[in-house]
């Protein structure tokens, strides 16, 4: 098995990121996380990364100013530097460019702390509790130019507490994030989606666990 090389992009402590380098350990893990890249020189999962033996990488936004372009272009060269072929986004708080993202168009990921396509953008368990949800959860997606909009690739449900706050709430689908990301790594990895009308279409596997779209986790 050829494991896929994968770069992940996060801009603080990057729980999620922690989980793919967890379950990247299994040599039966399809993909590899080659390295872990940063816009700020303080994110605490670097020393993460680091201690774990990985590749680690800054690009510093600040020193761009509102040179995007320069600043995407430098990030470019070290995924590329380092044979990057996917690319998950955990925690990385940069909004990226139409045109960086079509360079990796059906490559990049992102986990959204809400069932998308409902409550796009930020202050989700906030807004969920506010709305008076019964169910909340947690979304992996394509990334494309439209923020929070492309194809879910894998989604799960908890049921929303009558004591919940918006920590415990968050608490819990962060959870849910820790277990989705890895798994939907794992189907692109292995080739099993496809992308159809913008809806992802994944080739069942044992190893999927029962996590489909939609269950409950309480």
């Amino acid at each position: 098995m050829t494991r896929k090389t994968t770069a992940v992009l996060i801009s603080g402590r990057g729980s999620n990121m922690q989980a793919l380098v967890e379950a990247s350990r299994s040599p039966a893990f399809p993909a590899r996380i080659a390295l872990v890249l940063s816009n700020r020189p303080d994110a605490a999962g670097l020393s993460f990364a680091k201690a774990a033996g990985i590749a680690t990488a800054i690009v510093d936004h600040a020193q761009f100013g509102s040179d995007r372009a320069g600043f995407e272009e430098a990030m470019q060269e070290q995924l590329l530097a380092h044979g990057t072929e996917i690319v998950c986004l955990a925690g990385f708080l940069r909004l990226l460019t139409p045109g960086f993202v079509t360079q990796w168009d059906g490559r990049m990921l992102n986990v959204h702390p809400a069932l998308l396509p409902a409550f796009k953008g930020l202050d989700t368990h906030r807004r969920a509790l506010e709305s008076g949800e019964h169910s909340h959860g947690a979304t992996v997606h394509f990334v494309t130019p439209e923020m929070d909009s492309g194809a879910i690739l894998c989604q799960r449900a908890l049921t929303v507490r009558g004591d919940d706050t918006e920590e415990t709430l968050g608490a819990r689908v962060l959870e849910i994030e820790h277990k989705i990301y890895p798994l939907a790594l794992r189907r692109l990895a292995e080739g099993r989606v496809r992308i159809e009308g913008g809806r992802c279409i994944v080739t069942p596997s044992q190893d999927d666990d029962g996590a489909i779209f939609g269950q409950a986790l309480d």
